[in-house]
């Protein structure tokens, strides 16, 4: 991993795997823009300024990380790039499948199936993983370090939506927490 990254524009970087993200938000948005508001916290919902911010600076943190990428060149053939790539794939099937669980259940209802029987977050576990394989293929420590500090305000985040969503399911969501680890295992 290089510590002065390299920037230049290229058919085999870093953005053919962060492209994903792009895609997931077009299909939500033309699948049903009902799903699209159900996929953000209400403002209301959080209580000071730091959590107001939070998925402001998550999402500018990612809008980094995704300009950086058109300039990241993958290290195709090499080893590391192969199990970046690797990663990738289990983080894109996760992505997936939390996509197609999230559009196909009701907006007023807790997603129980899919992924989400076994994660109360995979979009942002899938996030991660997809985030952290362009670290590995591309080798940069720049990636890296965004990656680490993308996910820890998308972890700041989550429990923010659990609050929420233990306000607005009770029971039934404290119910799912119990039986339904927060990220896979943990």
């Amino acid at each position: 991993m290089g510590l002065i990254p390299i920037f230049e524009i290229g058919v085999w970087n870093a953005w053919i795997f962060m492209i994903v993200f792009i895609f997931q938000m077009i299909v939500i948005i033309f699948v049903d823009k009902k799903i699209w508001k159900k996929s953000h916290v209400p403002i209301e919902a959080k209580k000071n300024k730091y959590e107001k911010q939070v998925g402001v600076l998550a999402n500018f943190i990612w809008l980094i990380a995704m300009i950086y990428s058109i300039f990241l060149p993958l290290k195709t053939g090499s080893d590391l790039f192969y199990i970046g790539l690797l990663v990738f794939v289990i983080g894109f099937i996760i992505f997936i499948r939390a996509t197609y669980d999230f559009i196909t259940t009701k907006p007023n209802k807790i997603i129980k199936t899919g992924v989400y029987k076994i994660s109360r977050h995979p979009m942002y576990l899938a996030t991660f993983l997809i985030v952290i394989s362009v670290s590995i293929a591309s080798f940069s420590w720049l990636f890296l370090i965004l990656s680490i500090i993308m996910m820890f305000f998308f972890h700041r985040e989550a429990l923010i939506e659990e609050r929420y969503c233990q306000k607005i399911f009770g029971e039934e969501y404290k119910d799912y927490i119990q039986h339904t680890s927060r990220w896979i295992g943990f």
